[in-house]
């Protein structure tokens, strides 16, 4: 359709992908040599810059490869969430996937019980073909990286600092993705549709007592209930600081837009005085 095929370009204007003249820029090229969506190809790109480079590849192995979380038999629901809340991360869904990522290569480390894997994956209600797939897309986007001589940071997973870097390079991809609770009941209203939408019941602030006000997305679904899929909590500041100013500024208005609008007054006075220090 003209207009899905618009909307992809305006996309991938956005993510710095297209030169003036709508070809692809030496950036765009760069991201095309992955075989993943732009937005995580971006985002992908960007952890090179903010050195969170191994998690990265983990979250693009997992968010590509099909959801790991099984659909629990009736009766067993309950069980099924205590096992998932071991991996759970405060930070949201995505350092989640990471948890279950380097669990699930914990449990298949173990030579001497090669049947370990399905059974462990079993024991948590988690696909292992799922997991294995993960695995293999993580090996092929490291082939990728390597051949085209872009850096592979040490992991730091957990520390503050690496949290952080990890939000920065999720937004610099998914800016268009990011939704805010407007009612504090788990109502999401996304900054680009004006649609409403719930968390997904596999995601990890599904039925909490801490709901984030904001957050990004990595997928709407609406087949399964207008629900927002793989969910990480960011800070208004933390979008003001790496969204680009001709999206926002394109964006529908709504109360959220005038509250960024207003972190991003506060913010530029500062990013004034850094660009004269430099």
């Amino acid at each position: 359709a003209p207009e899905s095929l618009m909307q992809a370009l305006e996309d991938l204007d956005y993510l710095a992908a297209l030169d003036n003249d709508g070809n692809l820029s030496e950036f765009g090229i760069i991201m095309s040599e992955f075989p993943l969506d732009p937005q995580l190809s971006k985002s992908l790109l960007a952890s090179c810059e903010f050195e969170c480079v191994d998690e990265m590849l983990t979250i693009a192995a997992m968010v590509t490869a099909p959801s790991c979380f099984l659909h629990a038999p009736p009766g067993t629901e309950e069980i099924a969430r205590s096992r998932w809340r071991r991996f759970c991360h405060a930070a949201g869904d995505h350092c989640t996937l990471i948890n279950v990522f380097n669990a699930f290569k914990a449990a298949t480390a173990n030579p001497t019980h090669p049947g370990n894997s399905e059974k462990w994956c079993r024991d948590h209600f988690l696909s292992c073909p799922a997991l294995s797939m993960a695995e293999m897309i993580r090996a092929e986007l490291v082939e990728i990286m390597k051949r085209i001589e872009l850096p592979i940071s040490e992991p730091d997973f957990g520390s503050e600092g690496n949290l952080l870097s990890i939000k920065k390079a999720l937004l610099s991809g998914y800016f268009m993705h990011v939704a805010r609770d407007v009612d504090g009941s788990g109502n999401y209203l996304m900054l680009t549709h004006k649609q409403v939408a719930q968390l997904h019941p596999f995601s990890s602030f599904y039925n909490t007592r801490r709901i984030p006000e904001w957050v990004l997305f990595h997928e709407f679904s609406i087949s399964e209930g207008n629900s927002i899929r793989v969910v990480s909590e960011i800070s208004p500041h933390l979008f003001a600081e790496l969204v680009p100013q001709y999206y926002f500024s394109n964006l529908p208005p709504s109360e959220s837009k005038d509250i960024l609008q207003e972190v991003i007054n506060h913010l530029a006075p500062v990013s004034a005085t850094k660009e004269e220090q430099k």
